[in-house]
């Protein structure tokens, strides 16, 4: 097996809270450890209030850890999937997906190309070129995934999102990151749907209340999160 691109070492986060007059740390992820692979697809499950959304945060860089480390190759960039979070109202469709993709690592070059494709995807047309501020959210969210698609981020990081839009776009969006989950992009799905998880990943990793149950082979943890989880 091939090294880890990413790993995380007893990895804890916790949030401050109030209690009566003492502020208290509530710890959301508690001596969290894995290793991430590339090419593969690691499955994260788990109920409600797990820790789920906090993990793919600390693996997007956006937030970090109050203890443990995460390790990452050189040269690692993540891209947490966002349908229009982070826009700019002022600036253009076209100059949103730009900086989008710029921030994810293409050049200004590379970026400039794929434009084209994004507009056609996404089906803006001549809208794109409009400011985002004039959108409906259903335009937004048709350009955040246009562009995220068309991103090469080395991991790409999942939360429940496999199509949205009217029925056609969600059709065809849902085809496109199937196809993206499948090849060999890096990739970290979070999802309730075991029937999801089963289709489409190599490993799958169950958390509960902030710390790793289980992470082994996909059918493995499924069965048991479904017996243990999932009424019969």
């Amino acid at each position: 097996m091939s090294s880890p691109i990413l790993t995380f070492c007893k990895v804890g986060l916790a949030y401050r809270g109030r209690v009566s007059l003492f502020s208290k740390r509530k710890w959301v992820l508690k001596d969290v450890s894995f290793d991430l692979f590339p090419g593969e697809t690691l499955g994260v499950i788990g109920r409600n209030g797990a820790g789920k959304s906090t993990l793919l945060k600390l693996l997007a860089d956006i937030i970090a850890p109050n203890s443990g480390k995460i390790i990452r190759s050189p040269g690692i960039n993540s891209q947490l999937l966002s349908l229009g979070l982070g826009f700019n109202k002022n600036l253009s469709g076209a100059d949103n997906a730009l900086m989008a993709l710029v921030t994810q690592g293409s050049s200004i070059r590379q970026a400039k190309k794929l434009i084209p494709n994004i507009k056609e995807f996404s089906g803006l047309g001549e809208v794109i070129r409009e400011p985002v501020g004039t959108f409906s959210a259903g335009q937004k969210a048709r350009l955040g995934f246009a562009t995220a698609i068309h991103a090469t981020p080395d991991i790409l990081l999942l939360d429940e999102i496999l199509g949205v839009g009217d029925k056609e776009f969600k059709r065809k969006s849902a085809k496109a990151l199937k196809a993206k989950v499948q090849s060999n992009q890096t990739v970290v799905l979070v999802s309730h749907s075991t029937q999801t998880l089963n289709n489409l990943c190599d490993r799958v990793l169950w958390i509960e209340n902030g710390k790793v149950k289980i992470i082994g082979n996909t059918q493995e943890v499924l069965k048991a999160y479904e017996s243990e989880v999932i009424p019969a």
